[in-house]
């Protein structure tokens, strides 16, 4: 432990790792390294102990910060959404899909296949001889109540949104696939398929048979619909007009003006991770710090102390000494000092941007690729065997 550290009163600025015992250690041999490659043994190096090691901390400090950029380029899709109280620095995530899977939610929204916030069902009771209808006015539930004053709707603000409209109860239409349909016994005759007309056998991929039901379902809507229509502003325009002493109901399928901070469900992801800014990503451990990471600090340490050198010198450009005068070159090391700073984060950032995961994966393709090169190289053996025994 160092002695001169431990005992000194707020020996560094912020105290981010006054309390490690190798921070402690290094301390006193940093202000050694410092004095020592600044020429203290020669000329006198107007830093105090403090100075050194309010560097040494901002170097620890930089070290951290660049690590942390790097791992939040490599993760961040990954950790979107996860509590921000929780300290996550140095673990190893695994991968998910959970970013492109929301991105994607929109879409499945608007296919009505998903999507994060609820529709509503409801219907128009047609009337004999009646063409146009309101939207707001005649949408109805099962229960009777007008649809747009839900309180799915915001207390009835904000823009109805059509999703659907049917006539009938949407159903599956697989009659493609029925046992008796007129489609099975002439494929019987042509020998499409080997199938008695009790029972079929398709040796057909899984998306046929999706394909084909929706192809069904599209055509049932369409071909045996009787009705058409046309929307405008709240008013739907029902062709033909109904006729029919008592007309079937005219279904929606309705949603209402999205907002992104208020999903159908209760989701605390929303109050997760969502930017750089709030990576719950703390300081790292000055011990956990392998000997790449503290050479460079050792280095940065030694540039941000010649910047403050220099600095201090530069307050005073010449001191005078009996017959001349002492030129100090404070502008000098202030220069040599930020250029250093410069150098030593322009390659560690180089550096760790060659090792994000994308880099990483794009390297181990490379590897790959180029093995199977060499290996096509290896000539094929002749199949002759030498028997030893």
């Amino acid at each position: 432990m160092s002695t001169a550290f431990y005992k000194t009163l707020n020996p560094t600025p912020f105290g981010v790792f006054d309390d490690e015992s190798d921070f402690q250690s290094d301390a006193d041999s940093v202000v050694n390294f410092v004095k020592r490659k600044l020429g203290d043994d020669i000329l006198s190096v107007e830093l105090t102990k403090k100075q050194i090691w309010a560097c040494f901390e901002e170097s620890s400090m930089e070290y951290g910060t660049l690590v942390n950029e790097y791992q939040t380029k490599s993760q961040l899709s990954n950790l979107m959404g996860i509590s921000t109280g929780s300290n996550i620095q140095g673990k190893y995530a695994h991968e998910t899909l959970d970013f492109i899977l929301r991105l994607s939610e929109p879409y499945a929204q608007e296919g009505g296949i998903g999507g994060s916030y609820n529709t509503a069902s409801g219907s128009i009771d047609l009337v004999k001889n009646q063409q146009d209808y309101d939207i707001y006015d005649n949408l109805k539930d099962g229960a009777g109540n007008l649809i747009f004053s839900s309180s799915m709707n915001n207390d009835g603000a904000g823009r109805l949104k059509i999703l659907e409209i049917y006539h009938f109860n949407p159903q599956a239409a697989y009659r493609f696939f029925d046992t008796t349909s007129a489609i099975n016994y002439l494929n019987n005759e042509f020998s499409f398929e080997s199938f008695t007309p009790e029972t079929a056998f398709y040796v057909l991929p899984v998306f046929e048979d999706v394909l084909r039901g929706g192809m069904m379902d599209l055509s049932n809507r369409v071909r045996r619909s009787n009705y058409s229509y046309r929307t405008q502003g709240t008013k739907i325009r029902i062709f033909p007009t109904p006729t029919a002493d008592n007309p079937k109901k005219l279904w929606f399928r309705v949603g209402f003006g999205n907002n992104p901070f208020d999903p159908g469900y209760n989701d605390g992801t929303i109050d997760g991770v969502s930017m750089p800014s709030n990576v719950p990503f703390n300081w790292i451990k000055y011990a956990t710090i392998n000997s790449m990471g503290k050479q460079w600090i050792y280095e940065y340490t030694l540039a941000t102390s010649k910047e403050l050198l220099g600095l201090v010198r530069s307050k005073f450009s010449t001191i005078p000494i009996p017959g001349a005068d002492l030129q100090l070159n404070g502008t000098e090391l202030v220069t040599q000092g930020r250029e250093t700073q410069e150098k030593l984060k322009t390659n560690m950032k180089e550096w760790l941007d060659s090792l994000t995961y994308e880099k990483m994966v794009e390297g181990e393709a490379a590897k790959a690729e180029n093995l199977q090169r060499v290996l096509k190289t290896i000539p094929i053996p002749n199949g002759k065997c030498i028997v030893i025994g």
